[in-house]
């Protein structure tokens, strides 16, 4: 094996030259590296190496740091700062708002002061922007394309898609920005395959809201699964939400983002891909136009044996049946967020923190007050998926997946038939 040439002072050939957020650096040409300035730091001389592959006679990276470059993608995004120093925070600007504001990405971005420092808040409502700013004491900008393209932003968290649509997140990704998406998952797989292209081609880390997940009782059941439950045999997803009034009618389904996190939420849980899905609905009509919607849908999704591993079907249901003025008939006896049968034994979750579960030795409860809220465990991966040099794309995959799933789910139904997905 022939020993990795040594580099003669800061010069790369045919390798940009890249600032801290991964643009070309207007002070350097030529593959030339600039030995002053704000630019030169030890991470940012690291990031250029690793893009730089020494091979012998074998056709091997003759360096051990570099045998697995052919197989990371690595991405020109935000770089990681020297650790204890004060560019380790995250510079990002907010788009948007939602229900979950209050409770879960307020809260985090408080607790994770010393990660991220809001700089900007662009919402098509001015007063709950202005709101926002004051209490980040943060500017308001005038619109999206305002605030991705400042030079002090390193990240978008859009917490809503309104009508504006995917056009925040393409202008995130051409000006290179990171993009944290909290919106809802009601997009086509098929139509919005442009946005996912751009996407992936723009380079930027991309991290989407799947807050079953991250969980903590979510979590500890994982643990759970490989030390004393064993492999998933059932699952049993059962969500219930009030009925669409018939104002509402028209607007986004409600029971769609429901039923597309509950088909993530299984398969994170056992680990592999649905090779079928089955589907039925009931449809009610709703006045004064007598239109016809759906109130209840409930589908299985069969996961395939894997080496020792069992075959699972998971069961979910959404449905929207209960009417609003039927006051409390919601939340009445409200099914356990997930049931699932295991080779040793079963376990009950209650989102976010209380799980149960029951094996040969009896019923063991476990309360997860104590873990790390939801808002902080995705805003704290959001900040390690920005400052890694390794770019994840499958959050991105994996929403397109359940989407992909759900509208098979919609074709079983039409068709009466199990779909292969």
């Amino acid at each position: 094996m022939v020993a990795p040439r040594s580099i003669p002072g800061p010069r790369f050939r045919n390798l940009p030259s890249l600032n801290r957020l991964g643009r070309a650096n207007p002070d350097a040409s030529n593959g030339h590296i600039p030995t002053c300035g704000p630019w030169w730091r030890p991470e940012n001389f690291c990031y250029i190496a690793t893009q730089t592959v020494e091979l012998g006679h074998n056709g091997a990276a003759s360096n051990p740091i570099f045998q697995s470059a052919n197989t990371i993608h690595i991405r020109h995004g935000p770089i990681p700062p020297l650790p204890g120093s004060d560019a380790m925070k995250v510079r990002v600007g907010l788009i948007g708002h939602c229900d979950a504001w209050q409770t879960r990405h307020r809260p985090a971005l408080r607790v994770l002061h010393d990660r991220f420092d809001v700089r900007a808040v662009f919402n098509t409502v001015a007063k709950l922007a202005e709101n926002v700013a004051a209490e980040f004491q943060a500017d308001v900008v005038d619109g999206y394309r305002a605030l991705v393209n400042r030079g002090d932003i390193d990240a978008v968290i859009m917490l809503q898609r309104n009508w504006l649509g995917w056009l925040p997140v393409m202008a995130a990704c051409e000006a290179g920005k990171a993009i944290y998406w909290a919106g809802d998952l009601d997009f086509d797989s098929v139509q919005d395959a442009e946005v996912r292209s751009i996407v992936e081609d723009s380079g930027v880390a991309f991290m989407v809201e799947f807050p079953r997940r991250y969980a903590p009782a979510t979590l500890r059941l994982k643990e759970l699964i490989a030390t004393r439950l064993g492999a998933p045999k059932l699952i049993f997803c059962h969500r219930r939400l009030q009925a669409l009034g018939a104002s509402s009618v028209g607007e986004s389904d409600p029971s769609r983002r429901e039923l597309v996190e509950l088909i993530d939420w299984c398969r994170y849980v056992v680990g592999r891909e649905p090779v079928s899905v089955s589907s039925v609905g009931h449809q009610t009509q709703v006045q004064p136009d007598m239109t016809s919607v759906s109130d209840y849908r409930c589908m299985s999704l069969a996961f395939p044996q894997f080496d020792d591993k069992p075959s699972v079907t998971a069961q979910i249901s959404c449905g929207s049946y209960i009417r609003s003025t039927w006051h409390e008939a919601a939340g009445f006896r409200p099914p356990s967020a997930m049931q699932i049968c295991c080779e040793r034994g079963v376990a009950f979750i209650d989102l976010p923190t209380t799980l149960v579960w029951f094996d040969e030795a009896g019923r063991n409860m476990e309360t997860l007050d104590t873990e790390s809220p939801v808002g902080e465990q995705l805003l704290s991966q959001f900040h390690r998926s920005v400052t890694s040099l390794l770019r994840n794309m499958s959050d991105l995959d994996d929403a397109y997946r359940a989407v992909s799933i759900f509208e098979a789910a919609l074709q079983s139904e039409t068709e009466g038939r199990s779909i292969s997905v």
